[in-house]
C-alpha cells in the first residue's frame, strides 16, 4: 500500500488528509486544517481561502504571521508549520473547492473519452471553439498532425459553418472562418447542399445556390480560400481573368447562374414547362497561367488566417528541419527573456509557461533560423538615416529582426515579401556593458542557397521484418537528382544481439514526403549522423 501517512507534516492532519493520501487537494482542507493547527476562526479560514484563490499577497502575508503564532501556541514546531504553509502556497496557484474539482474531473473524463473514441469530431470541436485565435488554432492543428488527423481547407461540398469531421476522418475548415464571407452566403450554400445533394460542377453550383446571398464577391472569396478547388475544371486564377469586355470570369459566371435560375423559375410557372429543357450557353472557362505559389498561399492565408493547402516553406522543409538549429517560436521566447518579460511573452499559451521558466537565453552560441518574409518597413533612426524591421515567419511563429547601420545597408534588399531567408545570429554581452545582452546578426542569405548543401547522409534502421520497404527505397533512388546524400543502413541482428552498419554505393534524394512515409511505417532514421 502507498505509505501516505509519511506525507503528513503532523499526525493530527490525518483526519482531513487521509482520503487524499496526505496531500492537500481541496480548499476545504486548507480551511479545516488552519482551524485545527493554528486556531483560525471560521471567518479567518474563509479569508485565507479567498486570499489564496485570488493571490492577494498582502492578506497572505498577514495570515502567515497569524498561522505561525497560532500554530506555536498549539504546540506545533515552527519548521513543520513553515513547511505546511509553503506547501499551501504552491497548492494555492491551482486550487478548487471539492465540488468544483469533482466537476472538473467529470469533464476531464468525458473529454478524454471523446478524444480517444471520436478523435476527429473532438478536435473539430476544439478548433471551432478557438476559431478566432490563430495562435491556438496553429497549436491544435499541430496536435491533429500528431494524432494523424488531416486538417484540410474549406470545401463547399464538405465544410459546415465551423470545423467538422468528414466521413474519411479528416477535418474540414469551416466556411464561416473565411474572412469577408457573410453568414447568409454560408447558410445558402449549406441549405442547398443538404436539400439537393452535393454540387457536381461549378455550373451546377451557380445554377442552384441562392446568388442573392452568395454573390460574386462571395464566390471570389470561396475561390481564393480554396473552397472551390473540388471542381477540377477550373483553377483559382481563372475566376479573375478578364475577357475582351474587361469582365472577369466570376462576373460572367454569376450572370449565367442568374439567367439560368430566372428561366427555370419562369418555366416552372408555365403551362408547357415540361416540354423543353432550359438551353443557355455555359460560359467558357478561360485558360490562365497559375499564380506563383507564394501568391496563391498568401491570398489563402489572408482569408483563413493560416496556410492550409500548403506552406511557402515546404520546398525548403529539409533545410528548415536539418539546416537550422532553432525555430522562431524559441527566438520569440529568447527575446522575451532577454527583454525581461519572463512569463509575459505572448508567443505561447499558458501551456508554455513551464518551458519559459526553464529556458535560458543561449549566450555566445550561433543560432541558425529561417523563414519567409511577410512584412518589411523602414523608419527614421534617432541617429539619422533609416533602419529596417523585417518580419519573418516559419512553421512555428513569427519574429521581427531590426536592421541597423551596416546590417541595414547589407540586408535591406532581402526585405521583399515572399523571400525565403536564413539568418545566422547570436546573443552576446555588450562590449560596453557586459551585463546587457545584445542580439547580433552575423549573416542573412537566401534560403535556396542552402538547398542541397545541408544534408550529408541518411541512416535508416531496419529489422529483418522491415526488408519489405527496400522496394520503396529503390523507387526513391530514382525519384529526382536533387538533394542527394549518402545512404546508410543500420541492420539489427537479433540472433547475435548486435547492430550491423552498412553503406550504400548509391546516393538517395531526400524529401519531406519520403521522411513522412518512413514515419508512417514506423521506420527509425537519422539525418547527418
Amino acid at each position: 500500500l502507498f505509505p501516505y501517512t509519511t506525507l503528513f507534516r503532523s499526525p493530527c492532519m490525518e483526519k482531513y488528509l487521509k482520503d487524499t493520501y496526505g496531500i492537500t487537494v481541496y480548499q476545504e482542507q486548507v480551511m479545516l486544517l488552519s482551524r485545527q493547527l493554528a486556531g483560525f476562526t471560521r471567518g479567518q479560514s474563509d479569508t485565507l481561502r479567498k486570499a489564496m484563490g485570488k493571490k492577494q499577497i498582502d492578506k497572505m502575508n498577514h495570515l502567515e504571521g497569524l498561522f505561525y503564532e497560532g500554530g506555536e501556541k498549539n504546540g506545533h514546531d515552527r519548521k513543520v508549520l513553515n513547511k505546511i504553509w509553503e506547501d499551501w502556497k504552491k497548492f494555492a496557484s491551482y486550487a478548487f473547492n471539492k465540488s468544483h474539482a469533482t466537476c472538473y474531473s467529470w469533464v476531464a473524463y468525458q473529454t478524454a473519452y471523446l478524444k480517444a473514441n471520436y478523435p476527429s469530431e473532438y478536435m473539430a470541436a476544439v478548433l471551432s471553439r478557438n476559431l478566432n485565435d490563430v495562435t491556438k488554432l496553429s497549436k491544435f492543428m499541430d496536435e491533429c498532425k500528431v494524432m494523424g488527423i488531416a486538417v484540410k481547407g474549406p470545401d463547399i461540398n464538405e465544410s459546415r459553418k465551423k470545423f467538422s469531421a468528414n466521413k474519411n476522418g479528416d477535418i474540414r475548415f469551416g466556411l464561416a472562418g473565411i474572412r469577408g464571407l457573410g453568414g447568409n452566403a454560408v447558410d445558402a450554400i449549406i441549405a442547398e447542399r443538404e436539400q439537393n445533394g452535393p454540387f457536381t460542377s461549378l455550373y451546377d453550383f451557380v445554377e442552384r445556390v441562392n446568388l442573392t446571398a452568395c454573390n460574386r464577391k462571395a464566390i471570389e472569396l470561396l475561390a481564393l480560400a480554396g473552397a472551390l478547388d473540388c471542381f477540377s475544371e477550373i483553377s483559382r486564377e481563372a475566376f479573375f481573368e478578364a475577357n475582351s469586355k474587361n469582365e472577369v470570369f466570376s462576373e460572367t459566371l454569376v450572370r449565367y447562374g442568374q439567367q439560368f435560375q430566372t428561366d427555370k423559375k419562369m418555366q416552372s410557372t408555365s403551362l408547357f414547362g415540361d416540354i423543353e429543357p432550359i438551353m443557355i450557353a455555359k460560359p467558357v472557362i478561360p485558360k490562365v497561367e497559375r499564380w506563383p505559389e507564394i501568391e496563391r498561399l498568401s491570398r489563402e492565408r489572408d482569408l483563413v488566417g493560416m496556410y492550409l493547402s500548403a506552406h511557402p516553406l515546404d520546398p525548403f522543409f529539409m533545410e528548415m528541419k536539418f539546416g537550422c538549429n532553432t525555430d522562431l517560436r524559441h527566438m520569440r521566447l529568447y527575446k522575451d527573456l532577454n527583454d525581461g518579460k519572463g512569463n509575459e511573452g505572448d508567443s505561447t499559451s499558458d501551456e508554455g509557461e513551464e518551458e519559459r521558466e526553464t529556458l535560458q537565453v543561449p549566450i555566445d552560441q550561433e543560432l541558425v533560423f529561417g523563414g519567409i518574409v511577410v512584412d518589411y518597413t523602414e523608419r527614421p533612426s534617432k541617429k539619422g538615416g533609416n533602419f529596417g524591421i523585417m518580419k519573418i515567419e516559419d512553421y512555428t511563429d513569427s519574429y521581427e529582426i531590426a536592421l541597423f547601420d551596416k546590417n541595414f545597408l547589407n540586408y535591406r534588399n532581402y526585405g521583399i515579401v515572399g523571400n525565403s531567408i536564413v539568418v545566422r545570429a547570436s546573443f552576446n554581452p555588450s562590449r560596453y556593458n557586459p551585463s546587457k545582452v545584445m542580439f547580433n546578426i552575423k549573416s542573412i542569405e537566401p534560403l535556396n542557397t542552402l538547398k542541397g548543401h545541408m544534408i550529408n547522409n541518411l541512416r535508416i534502421s531496419l529489422n529483418e521484418d522491415d526488408l519489405a520497404m527496400v522496394d520503396m527505397i529503390k523507387d526513391q533512388l530514382t525519384a529526382t537528382t536533387e538533394n542527394r546524400c549518402e545512404l546508410l543502413f543500420r541492420m539489427r541482428d537479433s540472433k547475435n544481439n548486435r547492430n550491423i552498419d552498412l553503406r550504400s554505393r548509391y546516393k538517395i534524394p531526400l524529401s519531406k514526403k519520403f521522411l513522412l512515409a518512413l514515419d508512417d511505417m514506423g521506420i527509425k532514421y537519422e539525418v547527418n549522423v
